[in-house]
Order: structure tokens, then C-alpha cells, then sequence
């Protein structure tokens, strides 16, 4: 991610509480399908990607790339600047 800008160095997974779900209105999961969580009045989308674990890097780039793109067309489609 520091390729494009892009520092995670602090970041760590947390898990989807109800606590971190407060106030969503849109709730991206991707490739989890049917065991999606369910966030009550949020509106879900499930992106079909794959999980960059263990993959090596020419195709996490890829998948870093397929979220962006996916990423930008959401706020386009849905005028979410």
C-alpha cells in the first residue's frame, strides 16, 4: 500500500461490532457472500475479491488495483465525494 501512498503501519483488524457499525449507512464486505454480517439499516454490498493473504505480490497489487477501481466507482455512481 506504501506504493500508492498508502501507510497501514498502525493499522490493525478489528472485528464488526455493533459498537463500530453505529450510524453505517453503507456496509462493504468483500467475498464473504452468504456470511456476510448484517448491519440493521445499513445498505450491504459484497464485492467478490479475493483475500490477499499469503498470495504473492503481483496479484496483491491486482487486488489492491480491483478495490480501488470498485472503490472509485462507488463514490462516482453514488456521488459520495
Amino acid at each position: 500500500m506504501q506504493e500508492v501512498g498508502i501507510d497501514l503501519g498502525a493499522s490493525r483488524p478489528r472485528l464488526l461490532t455493533p459498537e463500530l457499525t453505529e450510524g453505517a449507512i453503507w456496509l462493504v464486505t468483500m467475498g464473504c457472500g452468504e456470511s456476510c454480517p448484517v448491519v440493521p439499516g445499513a445498505l450491504r454490498e459484497d464485492w467478490p475479491i479475493a483475500d490477499p493473504a499469503g498470495q504473492p505480490l503481483p496479484r496483491v497489487r491486482q487486488i489492491r488495483d480491483e478495490i480501488l477501481q470498485r472503490v472509485t466507482q462507488l463514490v462516482a455512481d453514488r456521488d459520495l465525494r
